[in-house]
């Protein structure tokens, strides 16, 4: 994808297939509102719960020494006096007396005159002249044990409970001491995996040479009765977002085996050999679930050339690493456990990793080509209400260099878009504005612009539009607009017809060209340069650099290579360039990267000039209409051939003795 347009400050432009789209990395921490531990609140509702029921008992317990009394003992006696008692059963310090008529009541002695009932109810009832009523004694209950429970076994139950909650935290302190060492990796079942490769697309190759890891999970003694060995360790390779992840949850969803899943950055500890044991505890849980696979996710974090880096050694991850190596050369050919891994930085693994025996087969993943993307945003947008006039094959068309992640992210921005807009279904408008978020970003329509910034923007877009549209090696233009998104004020897209691979100086060349369209028609037009051509100076003069230091392209220097670039180790990217050259050649090389410049600006101004009219009227097309698409912009162009398609045809064929032909000229109006 080629876009290039007019910017606030210092932007960034995509680079025509040597720049990819670019993704922010995403972080993730704990959830503050996470639930806590449950067997604190175990241990908690244990303890609880002997408190109610200590509490319950000792209620119980007052209440029942301390018995209500109905009638009080005088009011008895008078009772008794006056011939309303006919029956007393005496328990203790309790009577329980049953009138002449009425219901039986309860009547509790003083203490100090629980031993003279008898006596008071004969004095009371000589002094009525009555009969005196019948008297029964009851023994009391026997309420000791009760007093011994409170007294004694009671606080010791209380104080044997809270040593023991005492001894269960304790207990988890050291357990979590003790699993410190322990594996992290997290353990998926066969039978519950869904991912199967149904669900991965753009990447048959790797596919097919994972079919041999699945066969052997299924079939070992397919492979053992040969005496064949799989790959003991597979390494898939590939950038960012191309499905390494998700191709090894397939390969374990077909094989239905268990799948152990951990990150390299998971093994390294402050404290040195805690990931040596990790690693160990690992292959021992992987042993006792074969056939499994174990897949460590980024194994660069742990898995980088020992002795190297800023500060020399690292001795916990050295450790880590050498009991990793250990563990997959002390694998045995009937263990039936395949180890996984993935990482974009091959370069930087140890040699003894990717040796054979180890890691043995590496697997590329590349971002998907056409057909590739086709496949993806299929199975992407499987299940998702579609518009009929949506079609998979424009969208895998206007999104070269995507990868599969980026291509799920686009799906998934056009369907927040539909239902944003209300819709029921997801149509190609959605599409197209979500894969413009992504390159460009969203658009601000809160930034105004004045009238006269408008109108050198509008020709600055079309300066690029028109320089791209005359030359033949550049790609055709997709969209115009001077709607700003992100940090652009306006952009140019032009799209590739179909996947490359090989780019040539002539195409460079033009492309250059189209880079320095805006600035040149600026400076045609108004007589005078604005910033907003600053981003695309940087990249057009780095592809020229480029061009004579990297790809050999200047005819004064020839097919050599300057400047070695030094990635250190440890940092994982590159940090610097060491200068292999003299002084001589480095201004050589300045030289060559001016001439390449000044020879595309040129033709850049010839361009815009012999087309300044196409220039005018697209300028004031985007000054009324604010984008201009595809159609509307060749029907400028009307008086010009179509636009051929020149990667297309195959190239001249130079005979011996025959010069070199000079570049294609620009076509004239008809």
């Amino acid at each position: 994808m080629f876009v290039t347009g007019a910017r606030s400050g210092h932007g960034t432009v995509t680079d025509p297939a040597l720049y990819s789209p670019r993704w922010s990395p995403r972080g993730g921490g704990r959830d503050p509102e996470a639930p806590l531990n449950p067997k604190f609140f175990r241990n908690g509702i244990v303890m609880l719960a002997l408190v109610v029921v200590a509490l319950a008992v000792v209620v119980t317990l007052v209440n029942t020494s301390s018995p209500q009394s109905d009638v009080a003992y005088t009011t008895f006696l008078q009772n008794v006096q006056s011939g309303d008692v006919k029956t007393i059963v005496q328990e203790g310090s309790k009577l329980t007396v049953t009138p002449t008529e009425g219901a039986t009541y309860t009547v509790i002695v003083p203490g100090l005159l629980a031993n003279q009932v008898l006596p008071d109810i004969t004095a009371a009832a000589e002094a009525g002249g009555v009969t005196t009523p019948t008297l029964a004694a009851k023994p009391p209950a026997d309420t000791s044990w009760l007093g011994l429970i409170i007294t004694g076994l009671l606080p010791i139950l209380i104080i044997g409970g809270f040593i023991f909650f005492m001894m269960r935290q304790a207990q988890g302190t050291n357990n979590q001491a003790l699993s410190f060492g322990k594996s992290r990796a997290r353990m998926f079942l066969g039978n519950k995996t869904v991912v199967t490769f149904a669900d991965v697309a753009g990447v048959d190759e790797a596919k097919t040479e994972l079919q041999e890891v699945v066969e052997f999970l299924k079939y070992p003694e397919k492979f053992n009765s040969l005496g064949a060995r799989i790959p003991r360790g597979v390494l898939l390779v590939g950038p960012p977002g191309t499905g390494k992840t998700l191709m090894a949850r397939a390969v374990a969803g077909e094989a239905g085996v268990p799948f152990f899943s951990i990150s390299g950055s998971e093994f390294v500890e402050m404290f040195v050999g805690v990931g040596a044991s990790r690693v160990r505890d690992l292959f021992d849980q992987a042993k006792r679930n074969s056939p499994c696979i174990v897949f460590v996710d980024e194994i660069d974090a742990v898995g980088r050339q020992r002795g190297a880096g800023l500060g020399g050694s690292h001795d916990e991850r050295e450790q880590t690493l050498n009991q990793i190596l250990v563990e997959m050369d002390g694998f045995d050919t009937n263990t039936n456990v395949i180890v996984v891994a993935a990482t974009n930085r091959p370069d930087v693994l140890d040699p003894a990793l990717l040796r054979p025996g180890r890691f043995d087969r590496q697997v590329i993943l590349d971002r998907p080509d056409m057909k590739g993307r086709v496949a993806i945003l299929k199975v992407h947008t499987k299940g998702k209400p579609l518009d009929k006039g949506v079609e998979v094959e424009g969208v895998a068309r206007q999104s070269p260099g995507f990868s599969g992640a980026d291509l799920a992210n686009l799906v998934n921005e056009a369907a927040i878009l539909a239902a944003r807009r209300n819709k029921k279904v997801i149509g190609m408008s959605e599409f197209q504005e979500a894969l413009e978020r992504i390159v460009a970003g969203p658009e601000r329509k809160s930034r105004v612009i004045s009238a006269a910034e408008k109108a050198i923007i509008a020709y600055h877009e079309g300066g690029h539009a028109v320089v791209q549209r005359i030359l033949p090696k550049c790609d055709p233009v997709q969209k115009v607009t001077i709607i700003s998104r992100g940090m652009a004020l306006g952009y140019t897209m032009a799209l590739p017809s179909e996947d490359r691979y090989l780019q040539s100086k002539t195409e460079f060349e033009d492309k250059i060209a189209g880079l320095l369209g805006g600035n040149v028609a600026e400076r045609l037009i108004f007589g005078d340069t604005t910033t907003g051509a600053s981003n695309d100076i940087e990249k057009a003069t780095d592809l020229a650099r480029r061009m004579v230091t990297e790809f050999g392209m200047s005819d004064r220097l020839g097919p050599l290579s300057f400047g070695k670039r030094d990635e250190l180790v440890f940092l994982g990217r590159e940090i610097g360039e060491q200068r292999n050259y003299s002084d001589e050649v480095a201004k050589t090389i300045d030289e060559e990267v001016r001439a390449i410049i000044d020879h595309a600006y040129e033709r850049a101004t010839e361009v815009l000039t012999k087309h300044r009219d196409k220039l005018t009227a697209l300028a004031e097309k985007l000054v009324a209409e604010e984008t201009v698409d595809s159609e509307e912009f060749e029907k400028l162009f009307s008086d010009l051939p179509p636009k051929e398609n020149t990667n297309a045809t195959r190239p001249q064929v130079i005979g011996p003795g025959q010069p070199t032909p000079a570049p294609a000229p620009n076509p004239q109006p008809a």
